[in-house]
């Protein structure tokens, strides 16, 4: 039994570029390490064994949630943290952590993961996405085979169960990928999406997940499609993808030039989703309409947010676009301040990019 009782169940396929590091950040915490190989033809069942305390195999049949509840069986511990294997731990506090496990028995954990990923312009950049992958496996299991969704075990139980917030920093490389490899996982994605749908047409999460792998492949009428189609499903707007959906529905409009629509999509549900990642999408639709003062002050009102460092790197966007704006007025001192927000805020995207 590992020293904390938490198991970190991670499954696996030729994963050799990653799964070393992701292993190596998490020795150190005490974890039980379980490694599900789901057909691995390179040495990443050979890194697991230095490493994992179980490595087990499954055999594929395109159902990540399948791979992910196999792993959990093997498990000693009912506390599973699901992890990928380019994902990389630097921080968690276990001493908060024991507490919430006692507090939250009945909840799911969830904790941000900052993904690194090459921009349009070949530079690196940084995204921060919630994920809810902490969970006692006696009370929830996977489901669906892409995208997969934590679920209670007995149906009986309340569906809208709490998150509670895992203190806890994770590194996600897996995005940090050429065009061509984006490409390759996005069709294998919408492949099996599709597949998903063809069994349940009327799944707005399953719609959702496969707008957003249009989005990805930069094919945004498509993209537009799946989005819309979603939304028009899902009856549920507190849903914790829904959010999600409307804004990424809103990029996709402003990048077809369709900044209205953002915009009316954005304010209809304004007073649901109190978010800066919410308030960024509608800063800026504003200015692609050319509202700059709207603009100006949205981006402000986002910067101010107690959430903005969910941003990533769209803080130093928001930053960057009230400096210009501020400059272009020919008001050089609101500039200068903010230009001096933008710099802290820049550093502390190196720390993250540079780890």
């Amino acid at each position: 039994m590992s020293k904390i009782p938490i198991s970190v169940c991670i499954i696996a396929k030729n994963e050799e570029r990653y799964i070393e590091g992701c292993l190596q950040h998490l020795k150190p915490f005490g974890f039980e390490i379980v490694v599900a190989d789901t057909g691995s033809t390179d040495r990443t069942k050979e890194i697991a064994e230095k490493y994992a305390d179980k490595v087990v195999d499954f055999e594929w049949i395109d159902d990540f949630a399948a791979a992910r509840n196999f792993c959990a069986e093997h498990a000693s511990n009912n506390w599973i943290l699901a992890l990928d294997c380019d994902e990389y731990m630097d921080s968690f506090d276990i001493a908060k952590v024991r507490i919430l496990m006692q507090r939250f028995v009945k909840s799911v954990g969830r904790f941000q993961l900052k993904n690194l990923l090459k921009g349009n312009d070949g530079r690196d950049r940084f995204t921060v996405d919630d994920v809810i992958r902490f969970y006692n496996k006696k009370r929830f299991k996977w489901e669906n085979a892409i995208h997969e969704q934590l679920v209670h075990i007995h149906d009986s139980e309340d569906m809208k169960y709490h998150c509670f917030d895992v203190p806890m920093e994770v590194i996600h490389h897996g995005y940090n990928i050429s065009a061509e490899e984006m490409q390759e996982k996005q069709l294998r994605n919408l492949r099996l999406l599709e597949k998903q749908l063809e069994s349940d047409p009327d799944d707005s999460y399953t719609w959702f997940q496969a707008g957003q792998s249009h989005f990805l492949l930069h094919d945004y009428e498509k993209a537009v499609e799946a989005y819309e189609t979603a939304l028009s499903i899902e009856t549920n707007i507190r849903r914790y993808f829904v959010e999600i959906l409307i804004e990424s529905l809103a990029k996709a409009y402003i990048n077809l030039d369709r900044p209205q629509d953002a915009i009316a999509l954005l304010l209809k549900y304004g007073e649901q989703f109190k978010t800066a990642k919410y308030s960024a999408v509608l800063s800026d639709a504003y200015l692609q309409n050319k509202d700059v003062l709207k603009a100006l002050m949205n981006y402000i009102r986002t910067v101010s947010l107690e959430d903005r460092d969910t941003l990533g790197d769209g803080l130093l966007v928001c930053y960057s676009r009230i400096i210009d704006i501020y400059r272009g007025m020919g008001q050089h001192d609101m500039a200068d301040m903010y230009t001096d927000l933008h710099e802290k805020c820049r550093l502390e995207r190196e720390r993250i990019i540079n780890k």
